[in-house]
């Protein structure tokens, strides 16, 4: 378990340039896709090692596994469509089914392995925006790998929410309890009541991306067309909000968001978040900058 000094330090607005995996449910929603495009265009402090494919099971699969397999070809043709070429690896095909046994994978495993080169003065940054099943089972084959790494984890909802029925948090909810009792350093971006006002629009879209590069456009294409069909004429604005992730990383001087230290939560299999002050310290972000947040998306993958 990490000093507290050492926890405060590897919890802070990283200063330089740093590594990440990035652990992803790419066909899940378009959000995804932004946030990626976003970590792979910010490379003057982003260094993206790795890729995984992050299971998820709604209309849009047929189960984790089919889910994880369209994620991986998701991230793939992002990456064609940026011109880039990183390491990619498949996750896992099924949740947790306790909070004892991994679910091997070639993501779990690559994480396991990756993240020993690091040291806990020099972390490697997981940035999950998906069920957190692949960072959780490379803890449990790994656990020595907690003090040298920082999560930084979309999922949940707020403290002040009436529930924690959040898609990332309630497909897994062992994998949660893992990763934030592994004692590794934990940042949480809330969906409900915090991030949810992280949102687009189409005339916004139209105006700042459309025409850019075909990045830009597969993205705006895809976000307006899935509005729209769910919108059916109507106004409408589009929740983006796993780029947040990658605005924390982001984050010198407050400049896209706020967060605050608070014990680690324990999210619970009846979907709330139990508290207990014994825990150790975690990031927690309260606010989003929108405009600030989407004026810097922009700029970085307009490039």
């Amino acid at each position: 378990m990490l000093k507290l000094e050492q926890r405060l330090r590897n919890l802070e607005c990283p200063k330089g340039k740093i590594d990440l995996v990035l652990d992803t449910d790419a066909y899940n929603e378009i959000d995804d896709q932004f946030a990626i495009s976003y970590a792979l265009h910010a490379s003057e402090k982003l260094e993206v090692k790795a890729l995984y494919a992050a299971p998820f099971f709604n209309e849009r699969s047929t189960g984790p596994a089919d889910g994880m397999q369209r994620s991986y070809d998701e991230i793939l043709k992002l990456l064609r469509l940026s011109g880039m070429e990183k390491p990619v690896f498949r996750g896992s095909d099924a949740y947790l089914p306790d909070e004892k046994t991994a679910v091997r994978s070639e993501a779990a495993e690559d994480l396991g392995k990756r993240a020993m080169d690091y040291t806990t003065d020099h972390p490697l940054y997981v940035v999950a925006i998906g069920a957190i099943t692949n960072v959780a089972s490379a803890l449990i084959l790994h656990p020595e790998i907690a003090d040298r790494i920082v999560v930084v984890w979309l999922g949940g909802n707020a403290l002040h929410w009436h529930d924690n029925k959040e898609f990332n948090c309630m497909q897994d909810v062992a994998a949660a309890r893992v990763v934030f009792d592994s004692g590794a350093p934990l940042v949480i971006l809330p969906c409900m009541g915090v991030v949810s006002a992280f949102t687009t629009t189409g005339p916004e879209l139209n105006f700042w991306l459309k025409g850019r590069n075909p990045l830009c456009d597969y993205l705006v294409e895809h976000t307006v067309e899935a509005a729209n069909e769910y919108a059916r004429d109507r106004i409408w604005s589009r929740v983006i909000w796993d780029v947040t992730t990658i605005g924390w990383l982001l984050n010198d001087d407050n400049r896209l968001m706020l967060d605050e230290w608070i014990h680690t939560p324990i999210p619970e299999y009846d979907h709330h978040y139990s508290m207990d002050t014994r825990r150790p310290l975690c990031k927690y972000v309260y606010h989003i900058n929108r405009d600030a947040l989407f004026s810097d998306l922009a700029a970085h993958i307009t490039k």
